[in-house]
């Protein structure tokens, strides 16, 4: 389950990627705008500012995030975004630090590029920091034995959960499009006792708060707290830099050879 309250707490740091996404998209007057991973839909009702014009579809697989997004008047559907297929008026694709959860989505982008009209462009934001001494720690004390077992299914085992900007970029331009990909690393400032820990909690421990009863789950936060203490210290004046890299591509459908 993804709990909405829990991940717009840092909804300002988490929005920033998008806006900077979106804003290297050229479109002028697109039919139909799709946002695959909605989330609580806070985001998607901006694209329908930015083309007032255009149909805005949005999908996420969390009934929990779809309820949210419909509150706002979001016309959010559930589903995976593995099985979304465009309409022939999709002018443009939007995903927003949603396709690390899936690990078959190198195909997948190629697949988009493949079936969009000529024109239509792709743009998605992922988390790049999977080598991070936040997910490290993660990983460590869930490889622990008294967590091992229990957690066998983790699935941010590895830095290799996402592509560079470059291999990316590749990607797609062996799919016929004209890429613009790179990368930025934020440095979030935030506060509170444990605010590494409460920024994860909504994302990155998901998985491992849903395979962990009540007690165990509140047992891991204990010990992986001190942890995120010890590589993100706090500063003298109350705050915490994260940084937090994250990988963007915008890529542009070409004409068919």
């Amino acid at each position: 389950m993804w709990n909405p309250e829990v991940y717009l707490a840092y909804a300002d740091h988490r929005g920033r990627p998008f806006y900077d996404l979106t804003s290297r998209v050229a479109a002028t007057d697109p039919r139909r705008v799709v946002d695959l991973g909605c989330g609580p839909g806070n985001l998607t009702q901006t694209l329908a500012t930015r083309w007032p014009g255009a149909t805005i579809e949005a999908w996420d697989s969390s009934p929990e995030m779809v309820a949210a997004a419909r509150e706002r008047g979001v016309a959010a559907g559930v589903g995976d975004v593995r099985e979304w297929t465009p309409l022939p008026d999709t002018d443009i694709v939007i995903s927003n630090a949603t396709l690390q959860w899936v690990p078959e989505h190198r195909e997948l982008i190629v697949r988009w590029a493949t079936e969009l009209a000529p024109g239509a462009w792709v743009a998605f934001q992922v988390p790049g920091n999977f080598d991070a001494p936040s997910h490290r720690a993660v990983r460590d004390l869930a490889a622990q034995p008294r967590w091992a077992e229990l957690l066998q299914d983790f699935p941010f085992r590895s830095a290799e959960v996402v592509e560079s900007p470059q291999d990316y970029a590749g990607l797609l331009r062996d799919a016929g499009c004209t890429t613009d990909a790179w990368e930025t690393t934020y440095v979030h400032e935030l506060t509170g006792e444990h605010p590494v820990l409460d920024w994860i909690h909504g994302t990155a421990l998901r998985p491992v708060r849903s395979a962990l009863g009540d007690a165990q789950w509140e047992q891991f936060r204990e010990e992986l707290a001190p942890l995120l203490a010890e590589a993100y210290p706090q500063r003298s004046d109350g705050t915490t830099f994260f940084p937090f890299r994250r990988i963007f591509v915008v890529a542009q459908v070409g004409q068919r050879r």
